[in-house]
């Protein structure tokens, strides 16, 4: 599961992970019995400790792509566009939070999956 979320200015945040040098976006798999919903709510709250809004999220397809940190290996994520009642911080396996503009050239190395299919499948605005 991959996390959508967008500032006032129509920024993106993207997290980096420790250990790695390319953002992605926040996220991660899901536990035995959760949804694609209960996953985002929980990687959020204990990612970034911000709580997902209820009614907020907005589906923007499956993709998949080259993994960041796993040659040879391929990333499959469901994305959606969300809202969250909080501030973002890095927390747990989080090192470092980068608000972008959506489209290139990124101030940051951004992952395949994002820069060629998230970030562009993400409504204007």
């Amino acid at each position: 599961m991959a996390a959508v979320i967008r500032d006032g200015e129509g920024r993106v945040l993207l997290v980096r992970k420790h250990g790695s040098s390319t953002f992605i976006q926040p996220g991660g798999k899901r536990e035995p019995g959760e949804d694609a919903l209960a996953t985002l709510a929980r990687e959020l709250d204990e990612e970034l400790g911000v709580r997902l809004l209820a009614g907020s999220a907005r589906r923007l397809g499956e993709f998949e792509d080259a993994a960041v940190n796993e040659p040879g290996r391929r990333v499959r994520a469901e994305a959606f566009a969300v809202e969250v009642e909080g501030v973002p911080q890095a927390r747990a396996e989080i090192a470092e939070l980068a608000w972008i503009v959506p489209r290139p050239p990124f101030p940051v190395t951004v992952a395949p999956l994002s820069a060629g299919h998230i970030l562009p499948a993400l409504p204007s605005g």
